[in-house]
């Protein structure tokens, strides 16, 4: 027969009832004692024979406690126990079991002990989870009273009351042990680490001793036994130790992690390069350090450092041999004309044979020309080009070069000129500044030889911070001058090599390609910039950036100067300082047609016992660059020392930014390059000296 009451299928809170209850281990290490006490008092409050502490599981209910009754287990299908915790009663009360429908055939009520009153109340958790009840019981029938009630339900409360200290000296021996495993567990994994770690791991004390080395440094540096010592004497290389040293004590004085590369002698003597990281220990007593021997690395890192130092040299030669061979080939011929018109000349004038004498002169001082402007194209890609930068009408200059720009493109190229309204005026070298934009549209000319479109183009930039660090640019106002043509555009590759003067496109022979580059070393030495926007099959477009100028344009066309009739004497002195005696023939030839007294000098020690002696000198003509250890700037400086009214004309092939100073030259002075005209040379004296006598 089946028993009236079975229990149902456990519930999720059953579950977590049943959990709560296994966590205590009740069965075994509750004390009895505790219970018994309040048993008896159960039994006394609520005069009752039989008084009961159980607790139920999921198959049985079992007694920690009974006082009248003899019972240590009892099936859970049985059990008034269960039955209470099941129907979750604060209080479960029954007066006549005997009557009761639900225990017609339970045991306990059939048989013996013959129960008939029963009073139950529920032993609950800290979670709110039933574990167990306090019941009395009588073989009577009975009633039961409020107040024995309350009672019942405080001894309830009392038992929850011990169960939950018992849980709470378990949790906390639960968690101590815990703590040792962890501990113990984590020692273990320390040593396995210090054991078996590829890495240097040690451990410095605030003496700066190793008081702990792993396994690692026997492999790695080659020692017997992992070495304890004092860190910095005995195994740092001696230029390491005060960064060394410092970076330890950072490393105790901060809370994060500190790194270091430094090299650690090896057992053999030599040195290995070790990357280290260091971090305060709890208490701030020791540091550890995780060290990694990057030697190899390094010296990889060096090879291939040598290799591409190497390779760049090798280019760098390659592209000289093509630089010097293009350059060879001009100056060949340049210097072939000249020598071959002089030696013609010569001839001509010794057989009297004085007529048509003209065309040998025009072509040697054409193939002179064509040489300066080769040498000043080095000179300009060298950013070493003496410049003359004064406030330029951009839009007035391209305007003047339109129509030879549309000769040099030629008819098969269309010209489109679109200057910007109100365009700012530029700090320029208007010559230069000339020759740029002719070889950028010569370049442009060539990327289209089936013909196309070019177009010049001008605009005002106003750039911020992050627009003049995309160009490489301090911010400030620029103008930008732009030349775009139609051709085929060029590749990244070439792009990027586009400036270089050691790169050309252009077959052997056609050139050395130094017409972008000279660009490139005008736009940087003027303070602008150029950049390039090509993409294959949409074009190139170059634009070249420079500074704004804020004030008035001078005027460029300034009247020529005539010089005097030759014989016609001034009554003035001019000092020639040069080493080269022909250049000093020459100006004094030019000097003496003028009516000028020449003196000249080889050195710059010769030229000021000159400007320091009693000898009147009007004008100070003087190289840059001369040989005794004074150059032209000394001299002039020296000699304005003496006479702050002397009018000074430098005359240099090469640009010396240290003598004459990036700066405007001072009142007074003036600047020609060589090679140049004597008509230029006549004409800048008078100039000068013009000036003087106003």
């Amino acid at each position: 027969m089946q028993p009236a009451f079975a229990p149902s299928v456990p519930d999720a809170a059953e579950e977590q009832r049943l959990a709560a209850l296994d966590r205590l281990r009740i069965l075994d290490t509750l004390p009895e004692e505790e219970f018994d006490d309040l048993a008896i008092l159960a039994a006394q409050v609520c005069e009752m024979p039989i008084a009961l502490v159980s607790l139920v599981a999921a198959d049985r209910q079992w007694f920690k406690a009974q006082i009248g009754i003899e019972v240590r287990e009892t099936p859970r299908d049985i059990a008034f126990c269960a039955q209470a915790i099941e129907a979750r009663d604060q209080l479960f009360v029954v007066e006549d079991a005997s009557v009761d429908a639900r225990f017609a055939d339970n045991p306990l009520v059939t048989g013996e002990p013959h129960v008939r009153f029963y009073a139950v109340a529920p032993i609950v958790d800290h979670s709110g989870h039933a574990l167990g009840t306090v019941c009395v019981i009588d073989t009577k029938t009975r009633t039961f009273d409020a107040t024995q009630r309350r009672c019942l339900a405080a001894l309830a409360r009392q038992a929850s009351a011990l169960l939950e200290l018992r849980r709470q000296a378990m949790d906390a021996k639960q968690a101590a042990e815990a703590e040792v495993a962890r501990n113990e567990n984590l020692e273990a994994d320390v040593d396995r680490l210090w054991t078996q770690s590829e890495d240097l791991l040690a451990r410095v004390d605030r003496s700066g001793h190793l008081t702990r080395t792993s396994a690692s440094w026997s492999k790695v540096l080659g020692y017997d036994a992992a070495p304890l010592a004092p860190l910095h004497h005995d195994l740092v290389h001696p230029d390491d130790r005060a960064a060394v040293t410092a970076a330890l004590a950072q490393a105790f004085a901060a809370e994060l992690p500190v790194g270091y590369d430094s090299r650690l002698r090896a057992a053999d003597g030599t040195w290995r390069w070790t990357t280290w990281t260091w971090s305060r220990e709890a208490g701030g007593t020791c540091i550890h350090g995780v060290g990694r021997d990057v030697t190899e690395a390094r010296d990889r890192a060096a090879a291939l450092e040598s290799a591409e130092a190497a390779l760049r040299q090798s280019q760098k030669m390659e592209s000289l041999g093509q630089l010097t061979g293009g350059l060879a080939h001009d100056f060949n011929n340049l210097l072939t004309g000249i020598t071959g018109s002089l030696e013609l000349l010569q001839m001509r004038v010794a057989e009297g044979r004085i007529r048509d004498l003209d065309r040998y002169l025009i072509a040697a001082q054409g193939a002179a020309k064509r040489a300066a402007a080769l040498t000043h194209r080095l000179l300009a890609f060298a950013r070493r080009q003496t410049l003359d930068p004064r406030p330029t009408d951009i839009s007035r200059l391209i305007a003047d070069m339109e129509e030879m720009v549309r000769r040099t493109v030629g008819p098969h190229i269309v010209l489109e000129v679109v200057g910007a309204s109100a365009l700012w005026s530029a700090m320029v070298d208007a010559h230069q500044l000339e020759n740029a934009l002719l070889n950028l549209c010569i370049n442009a000319r060539d990327a289209m030889p089936e013909g196309g479109r070019v177009r010049i183009e001008t605009a005002n930039r106003l750039l911020d911070a992050e627009a003049a660090q995309a160009v490489d640019l301090p911010p400030g106002p620029y103008l930008t001058l732009s030349v775009t043509d139609s051709g085929s555009g060029m590749t990244d590759e070439i792009v990027k090599r586009a400036f270089d003067p050691f790169f050309t496109t252009k077959p052997l022979g056609a050139g050395t390609g130094l017409g972008l580059s000279m660009v490139y070393g005008f736009a940087r030495q003027s303070g602008g910039q150029i950049r390039i926007d090509s993409a294959i099959g949409r074009g190139t477009t170059m634009c070249l950036y420079l500074q704004a100028h804020v004030g008035p344009v001078e005027d460029a066309f300034v009247a020529d100067w005539v010089p005097p009739a030759a014989g016609v004497s001034l009554d003035e002195t001019i000092l020639i300082v040069d080493d080269e005696p022909t250049v000093r023939m020459l100006i004094a030839e030019v000097l003496d047609d003028m009516g000028y007294q020449s003196i000249e000098a080889q050195d710059g020690s010769s030229g000021l016992k000159v400007l320091q002696s009693d000898t009147r000198v009007d004008l100070l003509i003087t190289d840059v660059g001369l040989p005794g250890g004074l150059n032209g700037r000394q001299v002039a400086d020296a000699a304005r020392s003496l006479n702050p009214d002397l009018k000074v004309l430098f005359i240099t092939g090469y640009a010396e930014h240290v003598v004459v100073g990036g700066d405007a030259l001072e009142p007074g002075m003036a600047l020609l390059t060589k090679p140049f005209s004597l008509d230029a040379l006549s004409k800048q004296v008078g100039e000068m000296l013009a000036r003087d006598a106003v």
